[in-house]
């Protein structure tokens, strides 16, 4: 008998390269809700995961307007307090973004801001939209900080000459003023993740910064992704293989809401780190998103399976 044609990897919902039944994901229960707010960005990094820049507005600036139904449908649903995270491209490039929190905060819910914490997010405007909201909401807002790593060298071989010293005065107007803070570093420029967040810890304690560098929800490594690197794929055997429980992967208990630039409305996709990819919409409602995911793309066995990581806190 000839042998059976499989597709190429990554390309089919249901089966691998090898013929195997691919792994899916069932959603569990909302624990965080992403509003990406534009992939708009005052620096291009070398390794963004989704290629933000000064150029890239593929994923336009989400508005107050867009934001409102998702927070009514989680109310409808009964799933709050959840975490509301987001993200971008630079989210204080958003003019709308303090607003976006206090809409968040004021429901109930926790906010999540990730940040270079550069010139966007010390404009005198911005800052004293965040004092206002650290006044009002205190620890229910958290601004998580990128900083690649604790060294000025291997910062700024990521994003940029000067990089690390514009983000250490961001860190440090935070720390002053009070806002509950967390750092997203990355696992491919530490020496040992142990001597990373040793290395974190010293640079936490010169700045006077709260944050534990042994708490992995306040210092989050992520691993380094690889658009070129060939994975393997994840099937339904690898939950037994790796002793892993799907329920603990991203997709489980997260969304994300994006507007792509040229569209009414805007919609929901089930991963952080593949807004492009058209497999991964889900609809243009919560209701509508929370079908099983299949994972289908090289980011869900490198960043999720393999690599162990979750955008949320």
């Amino acid at each position: 008998m000839p042998d059976t044609a499989w597709p190429a990897p990554f390309t089919d919902p249901d089966v691998t390269a090898k013929g195997e039944t691919r792994a899916s994901v069932a959603f569990k229960g909302l624990k965080t809700l992403w509003f990406n707010t534009g992939t708009l960005c005052n620096i291009e990094c070398v390794n963004c995961y989704i290629e933000s820049s000064p150029k890239n507005d593929r994923l336009v600036y989400l508005t107050p307007q867009d934001a409102a139904p998702y927070l009514d449908e989680i109310d409808a649903m009964g799933a709050g307090p959840v975490e509301i995270g987001f993200t971008g491209g630079e989210p204080y490039l958003n003019p709308h973004m303090n607003t976006l929190a206090a809409m968040a905060l004021e429901r109930g819910h926790e906010a999540l801001v990730l940040t270079n914490a550069m010139r966007p997010m010390m404009r005198p405007g911005v800052q004293d939209g965040l004092a206002d909201l650290q006044r009002r909401f205190g620890p229910r807002l958290t601004l998580r900080v990128s900083l690649d790593h604790y060294t000025p060298a291997l910062h700024d071989a990521e994003r940029g000459a000067g990089a690390f010293d514009e983000t250490l005065k961001g860190l440090a107007w935070l720390v002053q003023n009070g806002v509950r803070l967390s750092v997203a570093g990355r696992k491919a420029m530490a020496e040992s993740e142990a001597e990373a967040r040793a290395g974190f810890a010293a640079l936490f304690a010169r700045l006077g910064a709260d944050i534990p560098a042994d708490d992995p929800g306040r210092l989050v490594l992520f691993p380094e992704m690889d658009p070129e690197g060939a994975p393997p794929e994840i099937t339904t055997a690898c939950w037994g293989i790796l002793k892993l429980d799907p329920a603990t992967i991203m997709c489980a208990s997260s969304r994300m809401v994006v507007r792509r630039k040229g569209a009414d409305r805007a919609s929901v996709i089930s991963c952080t780190l593949l807004p492009y990819d058209e497999a991964f919409e889900l609809g243009q409602t919560l209701g509508d998103s929370l079908a099983p995911v299949k994972l289908k793309h090289k980011f869900c066995a490198q960043f999720c399976v393999l690599g162990g990581a979750s955008c949320s806190a």
